[in-house]
């Protein structure tokens, strides 16, 4: 089934999409979560059927077979797929990232070239931004694209790259003119290309299922048909991906959190300590009332960031910092939390509580780290 809708749903077709979205978290994230975390497999398999659902094009446009759906529907789709794994919930936002990335700035040709596979997420998309030296100051990118010919050359590395290896195209943000954020260029690089390797696989706390690698770029030739958007315009693109990626990560992170609060709550029912249920003390029910009133506001905080991305606030970029840095806080506290309640059990692999934790943290850190998050926050409050 293709869940192919017009932007502007009705409470019908959201409520049918979403629970859609929900049987299939249910059925093949969930599962298998754990498993995937400890062997750390990433499940092709299961994204090709994430894509017959129509996940891999959640936002692009249905002339290519896009789900053309609105940031604040997509925001939920993605909650619901983290209450499954959101290892594999956090990829496709990012896969999304990169095929809206080409759906708004291609050329009618790149939107034809990559589209139609991406959508199936059969072919997946990786996004190249940070570099080891370059990370929250991400206009300080030294990875070059020289002009040569009828072409470019790209060399340099980046750094902490989701689907690394296993893309089939990697958006790439490289320096083609001044210092600065003026001086950069996105370009489309295809996996095939000569002089384009990959590095170890990252050993890391969480997000174990989900491939992150180094991107390195030796003198990777590139005809001019590979720029995306203007020369010059990289360093734009690439922030307006991440508004809609700092959403995304939220959403993920509130999705994940109500996993273990649920979780939780079915344990502190189930649980007796000196005679009476966890869930009589009073003590436990605050913890549990904390914790539901942070997720709820986190999540009225996404809604309004999605739906400023989607009327093209002015203020886009400060909603969408403020919902990231909110949410990924609140949700990490939250899954802690649950964590503590249950106990030494909680600290077991086969309760599943400890696994969200670690997938959570990372979200703080991510597009754009919760610091930088408050920097573009305190500016706009300064008025600087």
């Amino acid at each position: 089934m293709s869940m192919t809708v017009s932007p502007s749903l009705s409470a019908d077709e959201r409520g049918a999409i979403l629970e859609a979205v929900r049987d299939f978290a249910r059925t093949r994230l969930e599962p298998d979560a754990l498993e995937w975390d400890r062997d750390k497999h990433f499940p092709r398999d299961v994204l090709a059927d994430a894509g017959e659902l129509g996940l891999g094009g959640l936002y692009v446009r249905e002339d290519v077979g896009g789900t053309a759906l609105t940031r604040e529907d997509a925001a939920l789709v993605f909650e619901q797929l983290s209450m499954g794994d959101p290892t594999i919930a956090a990829y496709i936002s990012i896969h999304n990232m990169v095929a809206w990335m080409i759906d708004s700035y291609g050329t009618p040709a790149q939107r034809e070239q990559w589209l139609p596979c991406l959508i199936t997420l059969r072919d997946l998309g990786a996004y190249c931004l940070t570099e080891p030296g370059a990370g929250s100051d991400a206009a300080a990118i030294t990875t070059s694209a020289i002009a040569d010919g009828d072409g470019y050359v790209l060399t340099g590395v980046k750094q902490f790259i989701s689907g690394a290896g296993e893309a089939s195209v990697y958006v790439v943000m490289a320096r083609t003119g001044e210092p600065g954020a003026r001086g950069i260029s996105a370009f489309l690089v295809p996996a095939d290309v000569e002089g384009l390797s990959f590095g170890p696989h990252e050993r890391k706390m969480g997000w174990s299922a989900q491939p992150t690698r180094q991107v390195i770029l030796d003198e990777v030739r590139v005809p001019a048909s590979a720029l995306l958007g203007g020369v010059g315009e990289g360093f734009r693109i690439a922030m307006s991906g991440l508004n809609g990626g700092r959403v995304n990560i939220a959403a993920c992170s509130v999705g994940g959190a109500q996993w273990a609060l649920d979780r939780a709550v079915r344990y502190v029912h189930e649980r007796f300590t000196f005679g009476e249920a966890l869930a009589e003390r009073q003590s436990v029910v605050f913890a549990l009332a904390d914790m539901a009133t942070q997720l709820q506001a986190a999540r009225a905080m996404v809604r309004d960031a999605a739906r400023a991305i989607d009327a093209r606030a002015d203020d886009v970029a400060v909603q969408c910092a403020m919902a990231k840095r909110f949410a990924t806080d609140a949700g990490f506290e939250v899954a802690n939390r649950a964590l503590q309640l249950h106990g030494g059990y909680g600290y077991l692999q086969e309760y599943g509580i400890e696994k969200v934790v670690r997938d959570l943290r990372v979200h703080q850190i991510l597009e754009g780290t919760n610091e930088i998050m408050r920097v573009i926050i305190g500016r706009d409050v300064l008025g600087a």
